[in-house]
């Protein structure tokens, strides 16, 4: 089993900056890929970034110029920036995490963080 803990989630000004950070734990050398999804009211959960083993890092088109992520392997952590948050960035994130073990694929998901945005 892997543990995923957000933090980082806040109430913020349309234009401000957050910082998202995702704590790994339990089985973490099964981890193959660690990043990001957002759900928004009323949405579906859509993907926002990740990064895997190798350090590849896959961003969703509409977070270009704005967001970037960032993984620590040794803290087996990810953390997600927003610059020039807009309204329609309010939602919950969640750390995802793609794991392998005894021949398998697992996904695992944290609780989530709350961003939300005042104009």
């Amino acid at each position: 089993q892997v543990q995923l803990v957000e933090s980082g989630g806040d109430s913020v000004r349309a234009g401000g900056s957050l910082r998202l950070s995702c704590s790994a734990s339990g089985n973490v050398d099964s981890i193959a890929t660690l990043g990001w999804f957002r759900q928004g009211s009323g949405k579906q959960r859509e993907f926002v970034a990740d990064v895997t083993l190798t350090g590849q890092e896959t961003l969703a088109d509409f977070t270009k110029g704005r967001f970037a992520i960032t993984r620590d392997f040794g803290q087996d952590k990810v953390y997600l920036q927003i610059n020039g948050i807009r309204p329609e960035d309010a939602a919950v994130y969640y750390c995802h995490a793609s794991a392998f073990w005894q021949g398998y694929a697992h996904e695992f998901w944290g609780q989530g963080t709350l961003i939300s945005v005042s104009s």
